[in-house]
C-alpha cells in the first residue's frame, strides 16, 4: 500500500484485483481506507464473508474489464493475480485481448493521478513483456520495481502504473549494497516468443518451443545439447 503514494490526511477508496479472502484488504482496513474486493473463485470469496472482511466483494473475471464508473478509485493493489490473464483457460479466451480489456477499464476506473500497483509472479519474460506492453497500451506510464533482484526465493517483481501524470519509480528493496551502491536490477532477457491464435504460448515443436523445453531442462540440471542454427529445423521429406 505504501508504493500507491496515498494522502495521509483522507481516507481513500482502493480496488483489490484478487482479493480471494481478502487478507490484503485487512491490512488496507487498518490504515483506515475503505477497499473493494474482485475475485474470480467463489469459494475464496465465501472465506472472505467468513471472516467478515470489511471491504465490498465483488464475483467477476477482470479479464472481461472492470466493471466500475469512471475515477471511482484512489489506488488499486494487486497480489498474484494478474499473470492469471496470460493464461487460456477456454478457447475463447485471448490473454493479449484479455490484458488490455483488464487495463484500459482500470485505467478508466482509477482517478487522475493515482496508482495502481500489482504484484506478478511472471512465468517468464515474455508474460512480463506481454502485460507491460498492454499496460502501456491502455495508456498507464511507469515500470517496473523488483524487489531483492539477485534472491531466488525473495524477489517479487511489482508493476506500478500511474494514471494521468507520470510519476518516479520507487527503488525496490534490496537493491543497495552495504556500502551504499545500487545493485543493478535483474532483468529478464528481451527473447521473444511467437504465439499461436494470441494464446501466450509458443508453437508446439516450434524453434522457440525447443529452445525454451532445452532451457528448462538445463535449469534442472540435465545434460542438453548445445543450441545451433540446425535446433528446430525440421527435415524434408524422403525422397
Amino acid at each position: 500500500v505504501g508504493l500507491l503514494g496515498l494522502p495521509e490526511a483522507r481516507p481513500c477508496l482502493l480496488l483489490d484485483v484478487g482479493c480471494g479472502s481478502g487478507l490484503s484488504g485487512d491490512y488496507i482496513s487498518e490504515e483506515g481506507h475503505y477497499w473493494i474486493g474482485m475475485d474470480i473463485s467463489p469459494a475464496m470469496l465465501d472465506v472472505a464473508v467468513e471472516r467478515e472482511v470489511e471491504g465490498d466483494l465483488l464475483l467477476a473475471d477482470v479479464g472481461h474489464g472492470i466493471p466500475f464508473r469512471p475515477g471511482m478509485f484512489d489506488g488499486c493493489i494487486s497480489i498474484s493475480a494478474v499473470q492469471w490473464l496470460c493464461n487460456a483457460d477456454k478457447k475463447s479466451h485471448s490473454p493479449p485481448k484479455r490484458l488490455y480489456k483488464f487495463f484500459s477499464t482500470l485505467y478508466a476506473a482509477l482517478a487522475r493521478g493515482s496508482r495502481a500497483v500489482l504484484q506478478l509472479y511472471p512465468e517468464n519474460s515474455e508474460q512480463l513483456e506481454l502485460i507491460t506492453a498492454q499496460a502501456m497500451r491502455a495508456g498507464f506510464t511507469g515500470g517496473m520495481v523488483v524487489d531483492y533482484p539477485n534472491s531466488a526465493k525473495a524477489k517479487k517483481f511489482f508493476l506500478c502504473l500511474f494514471v494521468g501524470t507520470p510519476g518516479t519509480l520507487p527503488k525496490g528493496l534490496g537493491t543497495e549494497c552495504a556500502d551504499g551502491e545500487e545493485i543493478q536490477q535483474a532483468k529478464f532477457t528481451n527473447k521473444r516468443t511467437r504465439f499461436t491464435n494470441m494464446k501466450g504460448k509458443s508453437v508446439k515443436k516450434s524453434r522457440d518451443w525447443i529452445l525454451e523445453k532445452k532451457e528448462r531442462r538445463r535449469r534442472q540440471g540435465k545434460e542438453v545439447r548445445a543450441d545451433t542454427k540446425y535446433t528446430g529445423r525440421k527435415r524434408r521429406p524422403r525422397f
